[in-house]
């Protein structure tokens, strides 16, 4: 497929991701993202320009507001595509989320960028299950309106690592925890059990997802000499982070890396 060959020569890692985050076909974007090549240099140091254009994005789906997104029954086929198309379209964000945090942000270990190459690679493989359990359903991705509150997110951090990284990980990809066991249960009841495993895969690879988010949000917190869990409180507000609701995963927060006080504290307040 265009867009899969081999990168530039002295290309480094960082510079290699503004290949599938501008990519606007949806399939191309997500095979692009799995071709890169985790062994080139990263250059943490480079200062990597902005190409304008971030994310690329397919003509569809329609992008509106997240209150006007229309639900129908599970027991009926489009009911459980809508389902699917909206799970299908958060991944394909998080594919941009995790690529964009690589280019964006420089002076990290070089861990830290291979571990967001290494999600984004997981996001990919996700978004193409979903889209391949649609187009077997007889639809396909960009059939359905979606909403942008996920890059919403991604915009107005796109200054600050510590908001970027305890805001969308560490809160709105934390979600997602929550909600995917309730998600797969529905999907099994209504006779959809290869939906219900696919939303398996998901749950196991997005705890280690939110797990890398609050583990480099604690180390530039430290490096910054910032109280995590204070400082994520100021970040909720100051940002106009989306509250949660319960029920809440703590068993898959917890494997996530969540604190005790943290969980405590998400009980009683929410957020």
């Amino acid at each position: 497929m265009a867009g899969t060959s081999s990168p530039p020569l002295n290309q480094h890692l960082r510079e290699a991701v503004l290949g599938p985050l501008l990519a606007q076909n949806a399939v191309q974007k997500a095979e692009m993202t799995l071709a890169l090549n985790l062994s080139l240099p990263i250059d943490p140091l480079a200062l990597v320009s902005d190409p304008g254009g971030i994310p690329g994005r397919p003509a569809k789906p329609e992008l509106v507001a997240y209150t006007s997104l229309k639900s129908k029954p599970l027991t009926s086929p489009e009911g459980r595509a809508l389902l699917l198309h909206a799970i299908a379209h958060i991944e394909l964000n998080a594919i941009d989320l995790a690529l964009d945090v690589v280019w964006r942000f420089e002076g990290m270990p070089e861990d830290f960028y291979l571990d967001w190459v290494r999600i984004a690679k997981e996001e990919a493989k996700h978004f193409l299950l979903i889209q391949k359990h649609l187009r077997g359903m007889g639809f396909d991705y960009g059939d359905f309106p979606a909403h942008n509150s996920l890059w919403e997110m991604a915009e107005r951090t796109r200054g600050d690592l510590v908001a970027r990284i305890g805001l969308v990980p560490r809160t709105m990809e934390a979600r997602g925890l929550d909600a995917s066991p309730g998600v797969k249960n529905k999907l099994i009841s209504a006779g959809d059990h290869a939906a219900g495993r696919i939303m398996d895969i998901i749950l196991e690879e997005e705890i280690g997802h939110v797990a890398a988010g609050n583990r480099w949000y604690r180390y530039v917190c430290e490096k910054k000499g910032l109280d995590p869990v204070s400082t994520y409180r100021q970040l909720i507000k100051q940002y106009d982070a989306p509250k949660l609701k319960s029920p809440y995963n703590l068993e898959a927060r917890r494997l996530a890396g969540f604190d005790e006080e943290e969980l405590n504290y998400l009980a009683v307040n929410g957020l």
